[in-house]
């Protein structure tokens, strides 16, 4: 009977793509059952190659633009239109962190300001619905820059507009709304972002992420005030709803969650939006076993990360799991309560970061080689 095996991973960031995970799972499966049937199913959260991916699933287009980078440098990026009325905004291909140098680390200076630029070139193509996946972000500006990209002035108490940078809003007086772009009123914009990610509180973004993207204890705090200050004067000059800076996915990108939905945006769970194009579950529920992978297995997995989702989701249809992590982290063992049975790092010896990701396809087909041997070598005894 052939041995029918789902594969569904993350990409490893600054490593492999999502492609290019299944792609070397299946490598190291091959090694030990070629006869077995794999489907291969890469997987985005929104985050890096989410625009490419919607494109290729739906027979859409990838659209090459220059636009501002998150260090306020133009970079070049795209979006994706997806037939003619529907546009993917990846805010990742723009301000994301990857677009960062380690050198250059500083999320109180980070723009979001080319995902609005992104977002009118997306309005300039006709589309009536943008949809701005939300993931890897470089930047901790609650969407500032993206507002002020589509026509919002950030005014200080002087009256002078502010620079860009989440930094800069600890002295925002005022936001001006007049001149923000009028189709945004007639397009429908949804963010598709993890909604376990709130702007403000003590699992703000600032205090979450903040160090992930390079700042300090003083640091996190600057910008946690500042976000503070930005969600008090989106409820009080844009009319977002008095809660936003707890709102579900309010955190999602550094905050730009939030300042999308001061414009009327949706903030939707993110793999309610973009799962549906790839018909994840029917393929789950058709599998022997489901191997799925990201680049760190921790607490922060079952908080909405794709092994999670994936998990829970083949759970339902009684289909063991097994997750490949290019690290483990605390609370890995977490993941087992959500669906999955083994988990096991790929990482063959300790060694330097930069060689582990060089490696990283290796690594992983060789893990999964591995693992298969082991799968097999379990169903023996059971029998």
């Amino acid at each position: 009977m052939s041995l029918h095996i789902t594969v569904a991973p993350s990409g490893f960031k600054e490593s492999l793509s999502a492609p290019e995970a299944a792609r070397a799972i299946a490598e190291g499966l091959r090694r030990v059952r070629p006869d077995a049937v794999i489907d291969r199913i890469p997987l985005v959260d929104g985050g890096e190659g989410t625009a490419r991916a919607l494109a290729a699933a739906t027979g859409g287009s990838l659209l090459s633009r220059i636009a501002t980078g998150p260090l306020g440098r133009p970079v070049p990026t795209h979006f994706a239109l997806l037939g003619r009325s529907s546009a993917v905004v990846e805010m990742a291909a723009v301000a994301g962190l990857s677009l960062v140098p380690a050198d250059r680390r500083d999320p109180g200076a980070t723009t979001t300001y080319g995902v609005g630029e992104l977002i009118r070139s997306a309005l300039d193509a006709g589309v009536g619905r943008v949809l701005v996946g939300c993931g890897d972000s470089g930047t901790s500006d609650g969407g500032a820059g993206a507002l002020q990209a589509l026509g919002a002035r950030l005014l200080d108490v002087n009256g002078a507009e502010l620079p860009l940078g989440g930094a800069a809003l600890t002295r925002l007086h005022r936001i001006d709304p007049t001149g923000l772009d009028p189709r945004l009123a007639r397009t429908e914009l949804l963010v598709a972002c993890n909604p376990y990610n709130v702007l403000c509180g003590e699992r703000g973004v600032a205090r979450v992420f903040g160090p992930q993207k390079g700042a300090g204890p003083e640091q996190v705090e600057e910008l946690s005030t500042a976000l503070d200050r930005w969600a008090a004067l989106l409820v009080r000059d844009l009319g977002a709803p008095a809660a936003i800076g707890t709102a579900p996915g309010s955190g999602a990108s550094g905050g730009l969650g939030a300042g999308l939905a001061a414009l009327g945006a949706r903030l939707l769970p993110r793999f309610d939006v973009l799962l549906d194009h790839v018909d994840l579950d029917a393929r789950l529920a058709r599998a022997d076993l489901v191997i799925t992978a990201e680049g760190a297995l921790d607490g922060q997995t079952v908080r909405g990360k794709i092994p999670a989702e994936v998990a829970r989701r083949a759970k339902a249809h009684g289909v063991p799991v097994l997750v490949l992590a290019g690290t483990l982290g605390r609370g890995a063992h977490e993941v087992r309560a959500i669906g999955v049975d083994a988990y096991g790092s790929i990482l063959p010896a300790p060694m330097a970061l930069p060689e582990a990701l060089d490696r990283g396809a290796e690594f992983l087909a060789d893990a999964a080689e591995r693992a298969l041997r082991m799968v097999l070598v379990g169903t023996r005894l059971a029998a």
